[in-house]
């Protein structure tokens, strides 16, 4: 404490105005990033029709839950949520799960034809067939118009595969090699040896994989046709698309008897739920996010 109070008076006048602007720099970079998140929120506990009227920046003027309540009871909005929700953790979960099991089988040092496959992954991440070929490919395997469309094709993903071999690759051997002495096999020793000490690898992996997940609206716009399996973000992109807001008849006449919301505050409503499961889960995340990045990053 005696030394941390010696060095702040021992700055000078430059010192000072250095550390005030930075101060007042990164403040008003902190405002300007989360006002809008604090808006959105603000606008979806306000009644729509007086918000349309416009004038709210801090607090709802007149607060309700009815957008809320629309949502809720909304049968289109409740079973786009489950789907989102479902995908997002089957999908993360596969692709951490694939991802992580080819590149621990990529990262052996005496690989046969290793060589051969790492153009392989390098021209595939960068190039693709296109929008119809890959619909093409969907077709005959027979994903279209099913949940599988949404984790399967997503599995393995080249990026995190490039990041893991590395991360991999400096794992020490001496590690798998007494797991061998002591009669383990590969996949023994990929889960009990490799993973426990891969975890600031998995948490980013799950993060970016879970919000890609959780944000993606394209699938379900190009390759179902089923209404009960579009996602929560492509009702979002369909309500912001449409002047009216899409809702079933018991949620219409519920709408109609509150006579206070708007599409618009179904909106916003739908992009404060669609925000805070990603929101809940990064703090449990977080402290192994840049971990597992820059461990990612290092040279195999």
């Amino acid at each position: 404490m005696n030394n941390r109070l010696r060095r702040w008076r021992r700055k000078t006048f430059e010192d000072w105005t250095v550390d005030t602007v930075n101060t007042i720099l990164m403040l008003l970079i902190l405002v300007c990033t989360l006002y809008p998140f604090y808006y959105v929120l603000v606008i979806s506990f306000n009644e729509g029709v007086d918000a349309a009227r416009g004038g709210i920046y801090f607090w709802p003027r007149k607060f309700t839950l009815d957008n809320y309540a629309i949502f809720v009871n909304d049968y289109k909005w409740r079973i786009s949520f489950g789907v989102s929700v479902a995908r997002t953790i089957v999908g993360t979960i596969l692709g951490v799960l694939f991802t992580s099991l080819v590149a621990y089988g990529l990262s052996y040092k005496l690989l046969i034809l290793k060589k051969i496959y790492f153009p392989i992954v390098i021209v595939a991440m960068y190039f693709s067939g296109g929008l119809i070929p890959y619909y093409v490919v969907l077709r005959e395997i027979h994903l279209l118009n099913h949940f599988g469309v949404y984790v399967i094709p997503s599995m393995l993903n080249l990026f995190f595969l490039l990041i893991a071999i590395s991360f991999f690759k400096e794992i020490p051997e001496e590690l798998q090699e007494s797991a061998r002495i002591d009669g383990a096999n590969d996949l023994t020793i990929f889960y009990k040896v490799i993973l426990p000490v891969s975890r600031p690898l998995l948490a980013t992996m799950s993060l970016f994989l879970g919000v890609g997940q959780w944000n993606s609206w394209m699938d379900s716009a190009y390759f179902v046709q089923d209404d009960n399996l579009r996602t929560l973000t492509y009702r979002m992109m369909e309500i912001i698309n449409q002047s009216t807001m899409p809702l079933d008849a018991a949620s219409s006449s519920f709408a109609s008897s509150m006579n206070t919301v708007t599409t618009f505050s179904i909106q916003i409503t739908a992009m404060v739920v669609a925000i805070l499961p990603i929101i809940c889960v990064y703090p449990f995340l977080q402290k192994h996010f840049v971990k597992g990045v820059m461990l990612g990053a290092v040279k195999g």
